[in-house]
């Protein structure tokens, strides 16, 4: 038996009364919370009105979270139509189950709808939101946490995660220690938020560039923190479809920041939290109209 070990939650939900509050929902909230209002400053700080990230916010929240579950649907559908699988369980979210690849895709392409829709220039809203949907991704992994899921294979680390025997899959009852895959991608992430951030104030890539930085530096995480999951997947070739996915994403995002390059986008510049110049003023605000 491992000494030391990362325990797990004793539960995952709590109950007011008949109203169940369940841990993986308020992870999921805080993060979208606060990856919000990291953009909106961020966006405010490149001369934008902070406003538009939260009304692309109500048009983007909802139809990433059902295009994150129709992927996750798609990609472990045995779940959901096999022999055993029950279709009455897709529409319940809360019980765990939302791919990031199809949250990512859907709230891409609703936010460029609306972007364009409101006639508002889209790279600078997604170089505003790239680092910040990290932190979304993070506080996400904290409700895989709370809900036992997702972890590595069997490791006696001083940091493994203790699962409970419930929640082991089957042929690894005999373990009780697995590799914390939530907390690699939490620390993945946070050296990918400072990295993204260090490219942007040291060298000011061109406008768009920091999606395509996103999603190679996520991806690349990603990739190989999938390669440590032991939960049941469908492969392709040898390897989880969510792997190939992350291979797919990192070319996708090293095509769109050489993309912006060669368009010629214009270097923005953050303005400071202080009072502008008013030529300073005036340039800024020209990325919102």
């Amino acid at each position: 038996m491992n000494p030391f070990f990362i325990p797990s939650p004793s539960q995952g939900v709590w109950y007011l009364g008949p109203i169940p509050l369940r841990a993986y929902a308020f992870a999921i909230l805080l993060g979208i919370f606060l990856a919000c209002l990291w953009a909106s400053r961020r966006y405010k700080q490149r001369g934008g009105n902070p406003d538009v990230i939260v009304d692309l916010a109500l048009w983007v929240i909802p139809f990433g979270i059902i295009g994150a579950r129709i992927y996750h649907v798609l990609s472990k559908w045995q779940d959901y139509f096999g022999p055993t699988g029950d279709p009455k369980e897709i529409p319940l979210i809360w019980h765990g189950g939302l791919a990031i690849w199809g949250g990512v895709f859907a709230a891409t392409i609703t936010a460029c709808l609306v972007l364009r829709h409101r006639k508002l220039k889209i790279a600078p809203v997604a170089d505003a939101i790239a680092p910040a949907i990290l932190v979304g991704q993070i506080f996400g992994r904290i409700g895989n946490y709370f809900n036992q899921e997702l972890f590595g294979g069997p490791s006696t680390l001083p940091w493994a995660l203790q699962i409970d025997l419930q929640h082991r899959p089957l042929g690894f009852e005999e373990y009780a220690t697995f590799h914390p895959t939530f907390l690699y991608e939490m620390l993945w992430n946070l050296a990918a938020i400072a990295v993204l951030l260090w490219i942007e104030r040291r060298f000011h890539p061109r406008g768009g560039m920091m999606m395509g930085f996103y999603l190679c530096a996520y991806s690349l995480g990603r990739f190989w923190i999938e390669n440590l999951r032991i939960d049941q997947a469908n492969q392709f070739l040898g390897l989880r479809i969510n792997a190939w996915t992350s291979l797919l994403v990192f070319a996708l995002g090293i095509l769109i920041a050489v993309w912006c390059y060669r368009q010629n986008f214009p270097r923005l510049q953050v303005a400071p939290d202080k009072e502008e110049k008013p030529e300073e003023a005036g340039e800024a605000k020209s990325i919102s109209q």
